[in-house]
């Protein structure tokens, strides 16, 4: 057991509680960063380095990759911030005056817990065609982790999402071809991104369900079908890339011994990001509310929230810092 009694554990080293991090070391608090994956960044860095994120202040655009990297460097320039990865937290433990934070490690003493952990674990939605298990490995990819990989191939993305989108026009720029296939007419994404979609070179196929895929001669033949008929129609391609969303689960917290509050399986918060457990604080796309929408920079927003409420409750003497340009010389 550690005898460090931290201000603040943040657990979940995503974008969002890199943040929180950072931000936290700008209040001098003593704070930890714990991470279950072996490096910082969470789902952005394990499944969406080569996406163009848009919704960042600053920046007209930049990779996963890159956010990832910047929010690393970021966080290095508060070396008294504590980074653990490849450490699960196994359970939080509430006692008189500060929570007992058990990793599969060591035991941690925390103040305050502050929950960044997306929506917990996560796998892809799985295509389900026939065929699809025995050709995945040579055909499926789930993610784009290497542009490069798909350079001057015939791919197909198939789904309707914003990622989805992404992905066709992010794989626009090396492919020798993309076909978007989605079961509706309509996608879903910004609408910035909708009008990118239409006036590039990306063929949309609309509405169709993939139902089968054959090894024809090392590519690979996907028969659709026509959502609404009978109607089927085959299209032969290098790779395909499903992008059906992923399943998540926060069942890790409900092991836990603190039980915050849950709505649809998300963390109930208030205005400070406080949960129903005292001291116990959740941000990014755990967090629910009135209103919130599961954005990056919405998370961004809500970690100095966070920090500064807990600050706020351990330290009532410091001085509440109002412009961000007073935090840190």
């Amino acid at each position: 057991m550690s005898h460090k009694l931290y201000d603040i554990t943040i657990i979940g080293g995503g974008p969002i509680g890199m943040f929180a991090g950072f931000y936290a070391g700008l209040r001098n608090a003593k704070v930890q960063v714990i991470e279950s994956l072996a490096e910082l960044g969470g789902q952005v860095n394990a499944l969406y380095p080569e996406k163009t994120i848009l919704d960042v202040a600053g920046f007209a655009g930049l990779t996963g990759a890159e956010l990832v990297n910047n929010l690393q460097a970021q966080l290095d320039t508060m070396p008294e911030v504590e980074q653990r990865v490849g450490t699960k937290v196994m359970n939080v433990v509430r006692q008189d005056d500060h929570f007992d934070i058990e990793t599969d490690g060591k035991t941690y003493q925390s103040k305050a817990v502050i929950l960044a952990t997306g929506n917990g674990s996560f796998k892809p939605r799985e295509l389900r065609a026939e065929n699809a298990d025995v050709l995945a490995d040579k055909f499926i990819s789930y993610s784009v982790r290497n542009l490069q990989k798909f350079a001057g191939k015939d791919v197909m993305v198939a789904g309707g999402g914003d990622s989805a989108v992404d992905m066709a026009l992010m794989l626009e720029t090396v492919a020798n071809k993309v076909s978007l296939l989605h079961r509706r007419n309509e996608f879903r994404g910004l609408e910035h991104m909708i009008d990118k979609l239409n006036t590039s070179s990306v063929e949309i196929l609309t509405p169709y369900l993939i139902k089968r895929l054959d090894d024809k001669d090392g590519r690979l033949q996907v028969t659709a079908k026509k959502v609404k008929t009978d109607d089927e129609e085959t299209f032969v391609v290098d790779d395909l890339v499903v992008n059906y969303g992923f399943i998540s689960n926060n069942k890790d917290l409900q092991s836990w011994q603190i039980q915050p509050a849950l709505n649809h399986h998300l963390v109930e918060v208030n205005q400070e990001m406080e949960t129903s457990e005292p001291n116990v604080f959740s941000i990014g796309d755990q967090a629910t509310y009135l209103g919130k929408d599961t954005l990056i920079t919405t998370g961004f927003g809500e970690a100095p929230l966070a920090v500064n409420a807990i600050m706020k409750r351990l330290y009532p003497d410091r001085h509440t810092p109002i412009h961000s340009t007073s935090l840190h010389k």
